[in-house]
């Protein structure tokens, strides 16, 4: 039994950005539900398109991990440039949704370097429909992102999640 929310920088120590601290609650994480998400990041050099994503997603299985596969862009899922996505979920000019607009945390690329910081904020989880693997249990998660070959985060979460 995993249990309880964790997460950590995978990268090779030398990634310009690096995740500081993270906390999310409720745990396990409901669906649907609040989330309620503090985070801290550094970044030591601009982030620009195109920004590729690789996602491993895992689920515990008894004793085992198993891998998810990558269906309509959720779990193991490999992001050719977020920049686009991010441009199409939020057109380019539009500002950026709260709570990202009121603490200065940008939502298109390029990401400039420095610090950002989100205090602990609310966040509504929708009532989705998630595919049935994809319901209660615990979850592995690593993510790493890079620019034309070069890594610029890695980071490892883990997290149950609890359909209400």
């Amino acid at each position: 039994q995993v249990g309880g929310f964790s997460w950590e920088n995978c990268g090779d120590g030398k990634d310009p950005v690096v995740l500081q601290s993270l906390s999310v609650a409720p745990d396990p994480i409901t669906i649907p539900g609040h989330l309620r998400i503090s985070a801290a990041t550094t970044v030591s050099k601009a982030l620009t398109s195109p920004l590729k994503a690789i996602v491993v997603a895992e689920k515990a299985l008894g004793d085992f991990w198993v891998q998810l596969p990558c269906i309509e862009q959720l779990g193991s899922c490999t992001y050719s440039d977020i920049c686009a996505i991010l441009d199409n979920l939020i057109p380019p000019g539009m500002t950026c949704p709260e709570p990202l607009l009121t603490y200065g945390i940008p939502c298109h690329c390029p990401f400039k370097a420095g610090s950002y910081s989100l205090p602990a904020s609310d966040f509504l989880l929708p009532d989705i429909q998630l595919p049935s693997w994809m319901t209660n249990g615990n979850y592995r998660v690593r993510t790493a992102i890079s620019n034309n070959g070069e890594e610029l985060a890695c980071v490892r979460l883990t997290f149950s999640l609890q359909e209400q």
